[in-house]
This record gives structure tokens, C-alpha cells and sequence, in this order.
């Protein structure tokens, strides 16, 4: 059989409700059938997913496996595919049209870009869509501490359903560490960045599917998914620091990028296990300087002001007053009107991409 160009991965788990939308998406791309295979793992699904799946078989292959996480999904599926390229994609997700032709192009022109990834379009269950997209195209390298401040605040846009990677990158980096159950895709796009130019779309490509099934945005306050989700937090820092420096990402750069990992990691382990009040405020403090490094004066010193409880309150209860009050209606309201949680901090990237 000829190689194909491109393989379009697909992870699943319990998705019977949204992935025949994903597989179609794959489908109706302005790309040809026969330069693209699209490969679906099932990772353990116990619901109907297995019975949906069939339906699209032989034109889909399928791998069956017991439930692992997304790493094991990772581990299991990037060796088994054919093509040159990957495109990554979540089984509740689904693409815009175009998208696999424009990503593709852009490898196609440059053999120094490994990874490719793009705005996206978050879908919620009632209809409602709002884009998260960069202003511009870039261009960049995790090779020095300037680009490692641009990359922690872009990320966002090189997750699963948005990563688009060549091949031969992505089986260098594997295995992905097996403790990553979610955000196995940060690892992978992490320590392809260090290896390999990344290029960042504007283009919203890809319907990123907000739902309480969701994995990774999930968690709320279930302590169980809260446990999950901290202890993938503290083994991504772990691998990270392992295997960055193994691939020349300098020590500044390397403390930079996995800064505010860490520090949502000890968010979420005094949410549950409890610990000082000074945790709390330190903690709180790396997340908003680097979320919200340039905030105006009057969004810092309200700030301030919600923070001083925090340096008397039990971590516990300063966590569950917060988010109590961030569930009451009428607090979002005077928020939004009056002091609305300021924009991202903004970085330059080092480099324009012109497309």
C-alpha cells in the first residue's frame, strides 16, 4: 500500500455523542482520500464509541486498547501511523474546513517547521462559540528564556485537536511518560518545540468542545478529578525537567516554562490537602504575574484587596469562598461590567511568519 502523506490520529474515550462529528470533519477536509489515513484509538471506551466506530470501518482503522489515559493512547497509536505528518485530534472535537490542507501547506513549504498549531473556536453546550486566536502568524524555537515567556502564554493554541506534527518528530520524543492520563499533548508539543521550529496560526481551525465530560476542563471541584489532574500537573513538571535539558532548552528557559505549571500543581494540592496561608498568596501571586503580568493599577490593587483573605484563611475555605462567589450570578455581573479580568499578558514573539 502507498505511503499516505498525512495521518490523522484520533484519541478517544467515551465519546459516543460526539465522534462521528469528528470523523466526519476528517472527511469533508479539500484534501485527497488518498494521501490521508485516519487512525481512531480507543482507549477503553465503555460506552457506545466501539459500536460508532464500526460503522466507519475499513475506511478508519481502529486500535483497541485498555484504558490508559491520553499518554498510553499517545504511546499506542503514533508508532502504528503511516504518514509523514500527524495531524492530532480529539474524538469530542472537530475541524473547521480547510484546516488539514492549510497546516499541511505550511510543512509542505518549510522542512525547518516540525509542528504547526492555530487559533480555535470554543463550542459550549448551548450553542455558543467565542474564538481564541493570536493577533498574528509566529515563528519560534524553545531555545532561549525570551521565546520560553512567549511559548507559556501560546501554548494554548498547539493542544491535541490544534497539533499538527512530522512524524518522524513526533516518535523521536516517544514515549510520552504514562502518568499523563491528560495534557500528554503539552509533553509532546513541549519537547518538540525544543527540537524543531513551531509556526502558530491565527486561523481558527479547529471546534474545541467545552463539556463537563471534558477530561482536562472538567475537574472543578470533584476532588477525585482534582487529584488526577494535580498529580498530572506535578509528573508533567517532572518529565519536562528531565528531558528538556537532555535536548539543549537552557536552565532559564527550562524554570520558566514549567513556572506556572508547578504553581497550578500547589494551587490545586492546597485545594485539597489544605497547607499555610503564605502558600496560598505565594502561589496565586506566580499564576497572576504571569497571566496578568501587565494588568493595569486598578485591576492589581482589586486584586490586592480579594487577596487579603488569603493571608489569614485556611487554603481550604479561601478556595471555597472563591468559588462560591464566582458561581453567584450577580458577582460576574459587577465584574464584567465594572472590573473585568484583564487580557493575557502580551509578549512579543521573536519572529513574524509570513504567509
Amino acid at each position: 500500500m502507498t505511503r499516505p502523506l498525512v495521518s490523522v490520529l484520533i484519541d478517544t474515550y467515551n465519546h459516543e455523542r460526539f465522534i462521528e462529528q469528528a470523523i466526519e470533519s476528517v472527511f469533508a477536509q479539500d484534501f485527497p482520500a488518498e494521501d490521508r489515513e485516519i487512525l481512531v484509538v480507543d482507549d477503553g471506551s465503555a460506552d457506545g464509541t466501539p459500536e460508532v466506530l464500526r460503522r466507519f470501518e475499513p475506511q478508519v482503522r481502529v486500535l483497541h486498547k485498555p484504558n490508559g489515559g491520553q499518554a498510553s493512547a499517545f504511546n499506542a497509536g503514533i508508532p502504528a501511523c503511516r504518514g509523514e505528518i500527524i495531524a492530532f485530534l480529539d474524538g469530542d472535537d472537530w475541524w473547521a474546513p480547510g484546516k488539514l490542507r492549510r497546516v499541511v501547506d505550511v510543512l509542505a513549504k518549510d522542512p525547518d517547521v516540525g509542528l504547526v498549531g492555530h487559533g480555535i473556536l470554543e463550542t459550549f453546550d448551548d450553542g455558543s462559540k467565542r474564538c481564541a486566536a493570536p493577533d498574528k502568524p509566529e515563528r519560534l524555537r524553545l531555545d532561549s528564556f525570551a521565546t520560553a515567556r512567549v511559548f507559556r502564554l501560546r501554548k494554548s493554541y498547539l493542544g491535541t485537536s490544534r497539533m499538527t506534527m512530522r512524524a518522524d518528530v513526533a516518535k523521536r520524543i516517544l514515549p510520552v511518560p504514562e502518568a499523563l492520563v491528560v495534557e500528554a499533548d503539552e509533553y509532546l508539543f513541549t519537547l518538540a518545540a525544543a527540537v524543531t521550529d513551531v509556526v502558530i496560526l491565527p486561523e481558527p481551525l479547529t471546534h474545541y468542545r467545552v463539556h463537563l465530560g471534558n477530561l482536562y476542563l472538567g475537574a472543578g471541584s470533584n476532588p477525585v478529578a482534582l487529584r488526577r489532574k494535580q498529580r498530572v500537573h506535578v509528573a508533567l513538571v517532572e518529565g519536562l525537567q528531565r528531558e528538556l535539558p537532555l535536548r539543549g532548552v537552557p536552565r532559564e528557559a527550562l524554570e520558566c516554562l514549567t513556572e506556572i505549571i508547578a504553581a497550578e500543581a500547589d494551587q490545586m494540592r492546597l485545594m485539597l490537602d489544605g497547607g499555610a496561608p503564605w502558600e496560598t498568596v505565594q502561589t496565586e501571586r506566580k499564576i497572576y504575574n504571569v497571566l496578568h503580568g501587565d494588568a493595569p493599577l486598578s485591576h492589581r490593587l482589586f486584586r490586592g484587596a480579594t487577596m487579603l483573605p488569603a493571608w489569614i484563611l485556611p487554603p481550604k475555605w479561601f478556595y471555597a469562598a472563591r468559588r462560591w462567589l464566582a458561581s453567584q450570578t450577580w458577582y460576574g455581573g459587577i465584574r464584567k461590567k465594572v472590573l473585568p479580568v484583564p487580557s493575557v499578558t502580551h509578549v512579543v514573539g521573536p519572529e513574524g511568519f509570513k504567509t
